[in-house]
């Protein structure tokens, strides 16, 4: 990062005029057109901003929400500078948020589709917002690695057909803005961008939200970056993981056509957050050694929109059906 001020005191700095766009006052004030987002991430990436321009502006865009046309403006500029080889990807899962409460379901699911022959790659940052527990840990307890380079994302892929990438793997400069969640006390649109990067242009993208307004904003920034299929939700704790104790809607890309669908709620309580996240349970969970009746819902559930996402099925109900017979076989296979 660069924090010399001093040499711009006779003329202005170029990444200023992208900082008076979004922060001139509530009558000056406008988002940035796709164009100017992509320039001004592009300076972002190439380190080119200083500090006290990247707080500003970063958190000017928290406080405005950022624009689909900024949101896929930055997706872009960082897809445009990634230098990863090729690779046939079915499903590109993102996962950012960490959970609390409840354990990551959503990584059953995942591991589930991938011993039943669909190539995921998973990516995501850990240690960015503190008491929460993270992908990286949990996979690493279950043995599967951490890649730190494309080629050992194509090794794990024909090896197991999952792998996971963490997002220092896909861009240093992202991952250091990521982990500002801490000094900033707030998160910041790294964490909504990182979520669409695809890096593998993957077949069908997953995408959480914490807050429902970035649902729409996901999947309208999804179809402006040209992706033909992908599934937005307001997931358990921020991760692409199905509540069975709400309604979830989806609001999803399917063949190119923007769509909306919403799955009932499956349970009349609310089900309790876990005293503890114990790892031991939730392997055993996995290894069919004990039952978890939320649990085993939430997995089932997530995978069973995954397929949908994936075209594997026509139908939701369908997809349901087929994600239960699934993770009823998942030992066998």
């Amino acid at each position: 990062m660069n924090t010399k001020r001093n040499i711009y005191k006779d003329f202005e700095h170029p990444f200023a005029q992208f900082v008076r766009i979004v922060g001139k006052g509530k009558n000056g004030a406008r988002s940035l057109t796709y164009d100017e987002a992509y320039q001004a991430f592009s300076m972002i990436l190439k380190n080119e901003v200083l500090d006290v321009q990247l707080g500003a502006f970063l958190m000017l865009l928290r406080v405005k929400e950022e624009s689909v046309d900024e949101l896929a403006g930055f997706v872009q500029a960082t897809r445009d500078q990634l230098q990863f080889k090729p690779l046939q990807v079915d499903l590109d899962w993102s996962s950012y948020a960490g959970k609390r409460k409840h354990y990551p379901w959503f990584l059953l699911a995942a591991l589930t589709l991938a011993k039943h022959g669909c190539r995921v790659v998973m990516h995501g940052a850990s240690g960015h917002t503190v008491n929460r527990l993270y992908t990286e840990e949990v996979l690493q307890y279950l043995g599967y690695p951490v890649c730190a380079n494309d080629s050992e994302v194509e090794a794990q892929l024909a090896q197991r057909n999952f792998a996971y990438l963490p997002l220092h793997a896909i861009s240093p400069i992202l991952d250091e803005l990521i982990s500002l969640r801490n000094v900033m006390g707030l998160r910041s649109p790294i964490h909504t961008l990182a979520r669409l990067i695809n890096p593998f242009n993957a077949k069908a993208t997953m995408q959480a939200i914490f807050h429902p307004a970035y649902r729409s904003s996901h999947q309208q920034a999804a179809f402006k970056l040209g992706y033909k299929n992908s599934a937005v939700i307001k997931g358990e704790g921020g991760e692409f993981e199905r509540n069975p104790d709400a309604k979830t809607l989806i609001c999803g890309i399917k063949d190119g056509v923007m769509y909306e669908h919403e799955l009932p709620k499956l349970t009349d309580n609310r089900s309790p957050a876990e005293d503890e996240l114990d790892l031991a349970v939730f392997k055993a969970v996995w290894e069919g050694r004990q039952n978890h009746e939320y649990g085993e819902t939430a997995a089932v559930e997530t995978m069973g929109i995954a397929l949908y996402a994936m075209g594997a099925c026509s139908s939701y109900e369908a997809a349901m059906e087929k994600a239960q017979a699934l993770w009823d076989t998942r030992s066998a296979v």
